[in-house]
């Protein structure tokens, strides 16, 4: 289970600005109702990526092939089009995630406002998804290798939160308490190496990578899920530029010629998504040092310098504007 916390900004870094939470699975739901009937093929793990001409042959879990003319690779931090690619295996940052939604049937009564607490190497918050359900979350530091039993038992992870939050506010830990077992998971914490953003391939031939694929982050500056949504448009844009339609549907070109357009424009994708994902990537780990770190020094540079400065940071990038797809 997992949710996305998306931060919006004006182009001013002061004053009317938002942060809006949405549950994952309503976003994906609200997608996927725009898709034609039998376009999404679930369950649908990538084991091996196979070269056949300008076709990649995609091997599935279940034994199916799938021929792909285009083939972008969405499929999260381990991803295996990825892997292709060459890019590197995200590392693992010595920390993970708690995460919880919950419901009160009979309202919460919060301002839409975000609650955000640091202290002892711990980062905590809670913000409300609509005036009936909340969602929190809670970073620690944890080795690699998290202990598979919490993993697989929200009552642990409950229980670990509850034992470990410190001196917060009562509603953070009403929040909590009131969260159902099954609204829990803990999930380790990975990223991938920024300057693979600079140094190797995004895309290659017709294949490419986006969403966690392409820039798995730390969750400290909220826009993990909103540059994936910036990812999917300016790979339309850029693609359907490469491939304008005729009034009758057709491109006009031939298979070779439209392979060549395809891989122009998924060229012209990367070099545009690569220093905006290295950006971004760099800075949620850094705001998760600072905002994580437990020393004397740093939190008093952290609660008297790094504060205003990390919020000013977050609202910048929240503000960024991808452009339209409208007019291809």
């Amino acid at each position: 289970m997992w949710f996305l916390l998306i931060m919006e900004g004006t182009q001013h870094y002061s004053g009317n600005n938002e942060v809006r939470c949405l549950i994952r699975k309503v976003l994906l739901q609200t997608l996927a109702n725009e898709l034609p009937q039998g376009t999404i093929k679930y369950s649908s793990k990538v084991v091996h990526i196979e070269e056949l001409g300008d076709l990649k042959l995609v091997h599935l879990a279940d034994g199916s092939v799938l021929k792909a003319t285009v083939l972008i690779g969405c499929d999260g931090v381990n991803s295996v089009v990825a892997k292709w690619l060459k890019l590197s295996k995200p590392v693992h940052t010595q920390r993970a995630a708690a995460r919880g939604i919950a419901d009160f049937p009979g309202g919460h009564g919060l301002e839409p406002k975000m609650f955000r607490h640091y202290g002892n190497g711990i980062r905590h918050g809670f913000v409300p998804c609509d005036d009936k359900s909340v969602y929190w979350f809670m970073t620690f530091m944890s080795p690699e290798h998290m202990d598979k039993e919490m993993e697989n038992n929200p009552e642990k992870v409950k229980k670990f939160v509850l034992d470990n939050i410190g001196n917060v506010p009562t509603m953070s830990k009403t929040v909590i308490e009131k969260t159902e077992l099954n609204n829990i998971s803990v999930v380790p914490l990975k990223m991938r190496w920024p300057w693979d953003m600079l140094l190797k391939n995004i895309s290659k031939d017709n294949v490419c990578v986006a969403g966690d694929a392409l820039h798995p982050m730390t969750p400290e500056i909220g826009q993990g899920g909103c540059t994936a949504l910036e990812d999917a448009i300016v790979l339309a844009r850029c693609l359907g530029q490469a491939l304008p339609e005729r009034p009758d549907g057709k491109t006009g070109q031939d298979e070779g010629d439209i392979h060549r357009r395809i891989k122009d424009g998924l060229e012209k994708f990367a070099n545009e998504r690569r220093w905006r994902s290295f950006i971004l990537i760099t800075t949620a780990y850094l705001v998760g040092k600072i905002q994580q770190s437990s020393g004397s020094l740093m939190r008093f540079l952290r609660d008297k310098i790094f504060s205003r400065v990390v919020i000013r940071a977050q609202l910048r990038l929240a503000a960024f504007d991808c452009g339209e797809i409208s007019h291809i």
